[in-house]
């Protein structure tokens, strides 16, 4: 009886750890590139999750202006991702971010990303997520670079 109630707590045991691991080892989203992340990753760091579609216009307007903030920032606390809206796979995704010169990291829609934000109703939509790891502002229509650039630095004061 003494051995049963060991094996079972230390099957018990086993699967708490299994259970553990798994949690800390899950991906929140993947890349395009093939890179997973987690959003605990980017604790104390401020990221910028933008919804475009090829569908609207003011979202392929707006993609040079991303680009140049994912220049501006590329040494500092602040990561820029895209999601498609459409949730495009890879392969469109991929003809879609060479098509219109996309150089920001894009988020794929398979497997489904875990998102600190709702999905949006309308686009161009901009979230922006807090070192704390919560949604901040959302920012609807076309953005430029440098005021994105100056949203984050008034609410980082």
């Amino acid at each position: 009886m003494r051995q049963k109630i060991i094996l079972i707590g230390l099957a018990l045991v086993a699967l708490f750890m299994g259970v553990g691991v798994q949690q800390w080892y899950t991906r929140d989203f993947v890349t395009l590139d093939g890179e997973a992340h987690r959003w605990r990753s980017y604790q104390g760091q401020w990221v910028v999750v933008n919804y475009f579609a090829e569908w609207c216009a003011p979202c392929l307007r707006e993609i040079p202006e991303l680009n140049k903030f994912a220049q501006m920032t590329e040494d500092t606390d602040i990561s820029l991702f895209g999601v498609s809206f459409d949730r495009l796979p890879e392969q469109e995704l991929e003809a879609l971010a060479q098509k219109y010169a996309i150089n920001f990291p894009l988020i794929r829609t398979e497997p489904p990303p875990m998102m600190p934000n709702e999905r949006p109703n309308s686009l161009p939509a901009t979230f922006i997520i807090g070192p704390d790891g919560q949604v901040v502002r959302q920012l609807m229509g076309e953005q430029e670079a440098e005021i994105l650039l100056k949203v984050i630095e008034r609410l980082s004061e």
